[in-house]
């Protein structure tokens, strides 16, 4: 049934039924829709409408004015001469996203199952913020609901007003439905000065992913020179796409690069996976040829399997240093080349098998990274049944082949059994734990020709009893005139395991353990299986929490722990010596809110035989509102195996009206050296947004290397420059991006 119109003005005239005319504030009014004019004429059988003269039409939100146009109203078609438009729509929800990329070049949208499939419990992405456009148009053309064809168009997300930024296109599509924009003959102006001119442009008007060539992004290195990387991102399927991403480097030469993504649904599970690949033609600073790879897929089944890939492997050992602004790359010695198969159909018992060989880097010649053994495979299996007959029973069985890449050292099988049963005794306010296990380790050893002659079969057997015991008291404390439930938990570990010589075992993966919280209450010091302590051992720890009554939130937590030796320590590491004292280091700690939006964490470990600290680290963050943050550490150690002593200093802060500043300072002490500084200033302008930041990073003992990053963001559309956000969200803890994120929006050239 046509819904009703109404039509008012100063004057009408017309022929009933055929034609009515109004004149002088004329104003027509018909379910969502209000069309004024000068002078109009409205046609009821064609639904038709003409309008001259200060003509505007207004659809919920959306304004589009001109001087003359002629629309069929219920069809919503039609065109407007010489108009200005305001268009403003939420953006459809999208479907949850699974992936993010990860070459820091390219911002394609995440990944998605596809459509249709409810079998994966996830929740679903929730609609963006509004999307705001305008512009003006010589002409614009309504081609159906949600349908614009604009000509000779103008085209901006900026608030009335400001022209900081626009596009001048001379045709411009905007199709709501599928949320894309489309244009022929577009530049874009920034402050009415051209930055960008393309033949085609097309961008999403919400944040779904779409193929085209993203923006260029640019930057500079003291190691490569001149950095431009002109990315594609082809969106293959709604569970799949690809990003390539050409880099040129002035000093280098042209580094070609591609990341390919996946996700789907096979034998009633999930797979996915992320494959990316990188490739340097002859390395003019370098003189060889370099490449790249990082594999990762992981897979669930119905049936109760599951596994994992993870490859990477890279063509030299300087790779990273010299092409990468990663820390966490740069300090790679080891690349891990795995894959796993695990079953597990029940809930207490699950079996997983692994083949696991590194790449080492070998950065500095003068101090060789050791190779680590291969498992070709480990088989483990983990069992338990927390209530088999009242007690809480499990079994850990693990069978290892280890071949050294050299075939220069020992290699060799090992067998590792280990049941144990434990007898819980709970109440409110304490518990105790008796438990006792056996430790089963066979190896069959095979040694290189010339070697030192030792047993080939080995067996280790030994008993583990240990009793874990803790008490909880409560009582109501007032901190910062608020109410909390204050605790003091005691805690006492036992642990006897006799002695039996192990000299002969190889170290395969053992080493020892570091020295926390965790570690104090284990059975075994050492990581791996090739040693196992003997002890005669008291645990003591005592902490205490505050905690708020109405939501059960712990707000602090403090420990304080020690161990006591009634023997001494006997098994130990080739080239180490004995322990002789009779107890351990204190270890404190503290974590907890201290201040309104104020977090403070602390460690220590005390010699109390010498009174010195062996390690500490403390640090705060103070995190008022999103866009502040600040973050300050301080870390000292010298019981690990390359000692350290640094400082942390990072944050993000308003200056003044819309500037912000951003940075990090990472200053070793020993080193005498900053390992990282990150310095930024953001100038957010609302619909626009430039960045600079500028980023060393130390490589090396003697290298370093140092970025310069120029970004220019625009709401809605896209960004221009090389992009700082995964730089500084991976570097400065609490960093958040500004409202005008290119999250909102991605143009493709």
């Amino acid at each position: 049934m046509p819904r009703p119109v109404f039509l008012s003005a100063r004057r009408l005239s017309g022929v009933l039924d055929r034609e009515a005319v109004a004149e002088e504030d004329a104003e027509l009014r018909k379910a969502g829709t209000v069309v004024t004019a000068d002078r109009m004429t409205y046609w009821p059988v064609e639904d038709e409408v003409e309008g001259i003269g200060s003509f505007e039409l207004q659809q919920g939100d959306d304004r589009i004015l001109g001087t003359q146009a002629r629309l069929k109203l219920e069809d919503q078609v039609g065109f407007v001469d010489q108009a200005s438009y305001f268009i403003k729509r939420q953006p459809k929800a999208v479907p949850p996203a699974e992936s993010e990329p990860t070459t820091g070049f390219a911002v394609p949208r995440a990944i998605a199952i596809k459509p249709g499939q409810t079998r994966v419990k996830a929740q679903q992405k929730p609609a963006s913020a509004l999307t705001e456009a305008r512009g003006e148009a010589e002409r614009i053309d309504l081609e159906g609901e949600n349908q614009y064809h604009l000509t000779a168009a103008t085209y901006t997300t900026c608030k009335p007003g400001s022209e900081d930024w626009y596009l001048t296109v001379a045709d411009l599509r905007l199709d709501y439905d599928n949320e894309v924009g489309a244009g022929s003959d577009a530049t874009l102006r920034f402050f009415d000065v051209p930055i960008l001119h393309s033949p085609w442009l097309s961008f999403p008007l919400n944040d779904e992913r779409k193929s085209g060539v993203l923006p260029p992004t640019y930057g500079s290195s003291n190691s490569s020179g001149i950095e431009v990387v002109v990315p594609y991102y082809w969106n293959i399927a709604p569970n799949m796409d690809a990003t390539f991403y050409p880099r040129l480097m002035s000093k280098r030469g042209v580094q070609l690069g591609t990341q390919f993504r996946y996700l789907n649904d096979a034998f009633g599970g999930l797979y996915r996976g992320d494959a990316l690949y990188e490739y340097l033609p002859h390395d003019r600073l370098a003189d060889r040829d370099r490449w790249g790879i990082a594999l990762q897929h992981t897979q669930t089944t119905a049936t109760g399997f599951s596994g994992a890939v993870n490859y990477n492997r890279v063509s030299d050992n300087d790779y990273y240093t010299d092409l990468s602004s990663r820390i966490t790359q740069t300090s790679q010695t080891q690349l891990l080349q795995q894959g796993t198969v695990t079953y597990s159909r029940d809930d207490w018992w699950s079996a997983t098998a692994t083949v696991q060989s590194f790449q080492t880097l070998d950065p500095d010649p003068k101090n060789p990274v050791t190779k680590p053994y291969r498992l070709l495979p480990q088989i483990t299996v983990n069992a338990r049944r927390p209530d088999l007959f009242s007690t809480d029973s499990s079994f850990f069985g693990q069978y290892t082949s280890f071949v050294h890449p050299e075939n220069a050292l020992v290699e060799g099988q090992r067998l590792v059994l280990q049941p144990q049963v434990s007898l819980p005794f709970v109440t409110p306010g304490w518990y105790l734990t008796p438990r006792v296990g056996v430790n089963i380790t066979h190896y069959d050893l095979s040694y290189p020709v010339g070697g030192v002659l030792r047993p080939e079969s080995i067996s280790r057997i030994l008993p583990i009893f240990s009793v874990d015991s803790g008490m909880t008291f409560e009582r109501s404390s007032v901190w910062f005139d608020r109410e909390y439930t204050q605790t003091l938990e005691p805690r006492l570990f036992y642990l006897n395991i006799p002695y039996k010589n192990q000299d002969d075992i190889p170290i395969f993966d053992t080493g020892l353990a570091d020295f926390n919280f965790a570690q104090i209450f284990a059975d075994n010091q050492f990581s791996g299986w090739d040693r196992f302590n003997n002890a005669n051992q008291l645990t003591a720890a005592l902490s205490s929490r505050l905690i708020d009554p109405e939501n059960g939130a712990e707000i602090m937590r403090a420990m304080i722990g020690q161990l006591i030796y009634f023997s001494d320590d006997k098994v130990t590491l080739p080239g180490t010596t004995m322990r002789k004292w009779g107890s351990s280091d204190f270890l404190a700690a503290f974590s907890g809110q201290v201040w309104p939006r104020l977090y403070v964490d602390a460690a220590l470990q005390y010699d109390p035989s010498d009174s010195t600290f062996e390690r500490y680290a403390v640090g705060a963050r103070y995190h008022p509102s999103p866009g502040k943050a600040l973050n300050a550490s301080y870390v000292f150690n010298t019981d690990a195996s390359v000692p350290i002593k640094q400082v942390d200093v990072a944050g993000q802060w308003p200056i003044t009206g819309r500037w912000q500043a951003v940075g990090r300072y990472n200053y070793s002490f020993l080193q005498n050296t900053p390992i990282e500084i990150i310095g930024g200033l953001e100038y957010n302008a609302g619909c626009w947004a430039v960045r600079t930041v500028a980023h060393r990073l130390q490589t090396a003992q003697a290298d370093s290397t140092t970025q310069f990053f120029v970004q220019l963001e625009l709401s809605g559309l896209s960004s221009v420059g090389s992009s700082t956000q995964n730089l500084l969200q991976r570097r400065i803890p609490g960093y958040a991006v500004g409202a005008t994120s290119s999250d909102q929006g991605l143009a493709q050239w």
